[in-house]
């Protein structure tokens, strides 16, 4: 751990150690060398942030509210008029629905997936393939000025510390295509890099940065003069001089950040308060760990591609919060809606409120969905079922047109009644804003990974 006290001093011993820090079983070194692998000039410093919406959303309360459907069919939390005109959204998406005409809106996206798993974030489509390895395969494992891993996996365990650990459908660190040099880095999860990233001072030294300062600088010296250190490997020299920048570390520092606006993004409010029925009664911290971390989970999430990571994943971490059967282990769709969809319309919102502030909606783009969509037909208990012929998509930023929606949906809300889109055009859509495609193209080292993004991409510009 590299830990800094008055009076304190580092060992060689211990300032080499500060080039091995694991980062999910690997030390910084290997990835700082592992991106030298990546193509030259391929980055062009834009991002993604992927909301994962493990469960499955009901197209029918989000994007597509159907309002003069049959009563077993139509949206059973009501319809809210959004800034584009004619188009509707499901009333627990109030604040969207008045950004609306700052989104993509997809209503022929289907996953072809009716099970719990984690497509397209991780499936066939991405060569099993974590979709932000694939991403990293190309324009390296880390920035190269920063030292931020360009892909992130961020669960509510990386801004809460009160929540309850669930467990998702897939393995969301895979990267058989491209190595596990590329697989996210998790904070907040297990393994030694939070700690060790972690500058421990003594609690009256907090006040004085100009002695905090003096001793990095001290520090950075010795770097510079110690032998032992001169001697040692190119990226473990350069793993301890990223880590004693402070930039990966102060990325993930919240406290950094204005007050109003974490309690802007906070979604905390939203933990449900109301008298559930025996449903899902044992289930409630699923519940209220996506609604404590959804919205610190996305201001987290755009610190971070601040700093350099390419891809994000925003994931809740719990199989089935959205899941909305009306069984003993899932709400109703009413009841989830208030419980999962007042947050994520609260966190999205916030981000949006954010990113235009800033003046990123160029450079991030913002994708939501989960792994597939639910029946267009409710069941006898007031919920919907698993559903692989038509699922919600949201896009905002990148190169996504501001207002449109892409696609219409059957009459039943069933179906796509023209195009469809599935995850693999999605996919394409990601790596076409993340890469410089034209240029990866001519690269044969990427060859494999290059082959996700011939497919068309979803016409969101």
């Amino acid at each position: 751990m590299l830990t800094l006290h008055e009076n304190a001093r580092i060992s060689r011993r211990q300032l080499l150690s500060i080039g091995s820090l694991a980062l999910g079983g690997l030390s910084l070194s290997s990835l700082l060398a592992a991106k030298a692998s990546g193509a030259t000039g391929s980055a062009n410093d834009k991002s993604v942030i992927f909301i994962f919406q493990q469960g499955g959303p009901p197209q029918f309360e989000t994007y597509d509210p159907k309002p003069n459907a049959p009563s077993d069919i139509r949206t059973v939390t009501g319809i809210t008029q959004t800034t584009i005109p004619g188009v509707q959204f499901g009333d627990t998406l109030g604040r969207l629905a008045r950004h609306a005409d700052k989104l993509t809106i997809v209503r022929s996206f289907q996953t072809d997936n009716g099970g719990h798993n984690i497509r397209p974030l991780v499936g066939p489509e991405s060569l099993n393939t974590n979709i932000g390895a694939i991403a990293a395969r190309v324009l390296g494992s880390t920035h190269p000025t920063t030292g931020m891993p360009r892909n992130a996996l961020l669960l509510p365990q990386s801004v809460c510390s009160d929540v309850a650990a669930g467990q998702g459908r897939g393995d969301l660190s895979a990267t058989p295509a491209v190595g596990s040099n590329y697989a996210p880095f998790t904070p907040g999860g297990p393994g030694p890099l939070m700690r060790d990233l972690r500058l421990n001072l003594a609690p009256d030294h907090f006040a004085d940065r100009r002695a905090l300062l003096e001793q990095m600088d001290a520090l950075s010296r010795q770097l510079g003069r110690d032998t032992q250190v001169q001697s040692a490997d190119q990226y473990q020299r350069q793993a301890a001089e990223v880590l004693l920048s402070g930039r990966v570390a102060e990325a993930l520092d919240l406290s950094r950040e204005d007050p109003r606006l974490v309690s802007a993004y906070d979604t905390a409010r939203y933990v449900a308060s109301h008298n559930w029925s025996q449903v899902a009664r044992g289930r409630q911290g699923m519940y209220t760990g996506q609604a404590k971390s959804l919205g610190k989970s996305l201001l987290l999430a755009r610190r971070l591609c601040e700093a350099g990571c390419a891809f994000v994943t925003v994931h809740a971490d719990y199989a089935g919060v959205w899941d909305f059967h009306a069984d003993g282990n899932n709400l109703n769709v009413a009841d989830g809606m208030e419980a999962v969809g007042r947050s994520f319309d609260h966190a999205v919102a916030a981000f949006i409120d954010d990113i235009e502030a800033r003046g990123l909606q160029d450079r991030i783009m913002l994708v939501a969905c989960g792994e597939m969509g639910r029946t267009p037909r409710i069941n006898p208990r007031g919920g919907r079922d698993h559903w692989g012929k038509l699922a919600p998509l949201l896009i905002y930023g990148g190169n996504a047109a501001r207002g449109r929606v892409v696609g219409q949906s059957t009459r039943d809300g069933g179906e796509p009644s023209g195009t469809p889109y599935n995850g693999r055009h999605l996919i394409s859509t990601i790596l076409h804003h993340l890469w410089d495609v034209p240029q990866v193209r001519l690269q044969p080292a990427f060859a494999s990974v290059y082959r996700l993004a011939e497919v068309n991409p979803i016409p969101i510009g």
